[in-house]
């Protein structure tokens, strides 16, 4: 079991456990399963707000969950959906974040709100949460970076339209274990130093 956490402002404001499924030097690959309880701290300041998820009330991962791949020191991961009674393959999402930063339980990171999408039906991706990402820097959740996770999504795209393809189209097809429970947050998870 690897914790996911996100650290807003030096403080963590949300947790979620994954299960590791490669752990190399060239990718780390996480799967979030569906019915997977988020985590919230009680404590923090958070000048920016609370978690969008937990604002929703959302307090679990739904659908068949997803498989999140990260290569070192990249500003985004490559994560894999499926969706519909036969768990087809549903396209790319490209995640802008911070990259991730190992921890005694896991991983850190932040999300970027800005993404693309490339549907597994579609010729081409699309731009995914624009006008979120602009009210998000209003607010100041991402004092400094804008510029940098501009042209970050601007890299995928390029990449995208170069035909350039630096993850295994192969985990479209990957199924997780169905043996596998359901992992839980383990006891001071948001207390974990980074």
């Amino acid at each position: 079991m690897v914790v996911r956490r996100e650290i807003l402002r030096g403080e963590v404001w949300f947790g979620v456990p994954t299960i590791c499924v490669v752990d190399s030097a060239e990718l780390l690959a996480l799967y979030l399963p569906g019915g997977a309880e988020f985590g919230f701290p009680e404590q923090g300041s958070f000048p920016c707000g609370r978690h969008p998820w937990q604002v929703a009330g959302q307090r679990a991962w739904r659908g068949h969950g997803k498989l999140m791949l990260h290569r070192p020191g990249e500003a985004h991961s490559v994560d894999v959906f499926w969706a519909g009674p036969g768990r087809e393959f549903a396209g790319w999402y490209f995640n802008l974040q911070d990259p991730v930063r190992r921890t005694p339980i896991g991983v850190d990171t932040l999300d970027h709100e800005l993404d693309l999408w490339w549907a597994a039906d579609a010729d081409r991706y699309v731009f995914k949460d624009v006008e979120v990402f602009a009210q998000r820097l209003a607010e100041g959740r991402y004092p400094g970076m804008a510029e940098a996770i501009r042209v970050e999504g601007d890299r995928i795209a390029a990449l995208l339209d170069a035909g350039k393809r630096w993850w295994d189209p192969a985990w479209a097809r990957w199924r997780p274990d169905p043996a596998w429970p359901v992992p839980a947050l383990p006891a001071g998870w948001e207390a974990v130093p980074w």
